[in-house]
């Protein structure tokens, strides 16, 4: 077995669902306790979606929905609606210098910045041995 490589890992910062309706979704996780937490747009090959994040205590499940263009994939899928579990790292540029130099399947060429949350993010992302994505999130 190889050995690990040494990164700051704090936690799980978040688990990414794709919806096919963020109102309904959004409402649904509200009965169990979890509270909009941010709400923002963002654009996917053109078309724009929309990504809330639902906060319960320590806990965040980020809600998508996809473009129009999107959704019937989405909709069709029977296992699996879980897309990415995010690790939240302090430092994204250490992380990423690690994973890399760990010689992991990095899906992007350096970390994406979004405008989420009050100052942004920045996050990549690497496939596992089945293509499971773990997605590595620093909160500016």
């Amino acid at each position: 077995m190889e050995s690990a490589i040494n990164i700051d890992i704090k936690a799980i910062q978040h688990i990414g669902i794709p919806v096919t309706n963020i109102v309904n979704s959004a409402i649904f996780y509200s009965k169990l306790g979890f509270a909009n937490a941010m709400e923002r747009p963002f654009v996917h090959n053109g078309e724009q979606g929309t990504c809330v994040m639902m906060r319960r205590g320590d806990m965040i499940i980020e809600l998508y929905q996809m473009p129009d263009s999107v959704l019937p994939e989405i909709a069709s899928r029977k296992d699996g609606h879980i897309d990415h579990v995010a690790f939240d790292v302090p430092d994204i540029d250490d992380a990423y210098a690690t994973v890399k130099a760990g010689g992991f399947n990095i899906l992007e060429p350096a970390p994406v910045f979004l405008q989420f949350w009050r100052n942004g993010c920045k996050y990549f992302n690497i496939t596992g041995p089945d293509g499971e994505r773990l997605e590595f999130n620093q909160i500016l």
